[in-house]
């Protein structure tokens, strides 16, 4: 099974990392980090990815995970990327997104018309672009499963997890990962943490 991270620049680690933790591990998995070229790529907090494939080597992917990113704006300007993305779709087995990627799906035609979550920021912006904007967690719309915010993607892979290998494999590894989020703030969604904080956050994630 080969499962495609998408690398592109200025990309959110924690989008990507995540759900590779979570899929990767089997020994049935291949996992490819595929980019337009092979040049390290510089996620939005300067850490260096190498890509192991690029996006004109790998064309028919079993599974492909679109990480979102602070710079998603311009990431939608990326028409290797979006290409690409329209173009292996209609073979994948399930294609996910994290954040804000859900934006770089739905420009490249994959959300049209489907439920879909992201990033409470972008929803109006994924709105825009075709997509049912749903506030869950993490939404699942035939072969297309989307999830919420950055730490979303955790969740969201170890849904795709339950389908690809059945529960009591997404609960072992779970249960490795020791995965038991008890955060010391209540402050992770827009409903809880106040208008400041939330004013705050728009001014980065949003083009000004």
């Amino acid at each position: 099974m080969d499962i495609a991270f998408v690398l592109y620049d200025k990309f959110t680690a924690l989008d990507l990392i995540g759900p590779y933790e979570v899929l990767a591990g089997p020994d049935s998995v291949t996992p490819h980090f595929v980019a337009a070229s092979r040049d390290t790529v510089i996620c939005d907090s300067g850490l260096p990815i190498q890509p192991t494939t690029t996006f004109a080597e790998l064309t028919r992917p079993d599974i492909v995970v679109v990480p979102g990113s602070s710079r998603w704006h311009t990431a939608l300007e990326s028409t290797e990327l979006i290409t690409w993305l329209a173009a292996v779709h209609p073979t994948t087995t399930w294609t996910a997104s994290v954040c804000s990627g859900s934006t770089l799906l739905a420009k490249a035609g994959v959300l049209t018309g489907k439920r879909a979550t992201t990033h409470w920021a972008v929803r109006d912006v994924l709105a825009e672009l075709g997509a049912q904007v749903s506030t869950d967690r993490v939404v699942v719309d035939g072969d297309v499963i989307t999830g919420a915010g950055v730490s979303a993607g955790i969740d969201m892979a170890l849904l795709l997890a339950a389908r690809l290998w059945g529960e009591d494999s997404a609960k072992l590894i779970q249960l490795a990962l020791e995965y038991d989020p008890q955060p010391p703030f209540d402050a992770g969604s827009p409903d809880k943490a106040g208008p400041e904080l939330v004013a705050a956050v728009r001014e980065g994630v949003l083009p000004a």
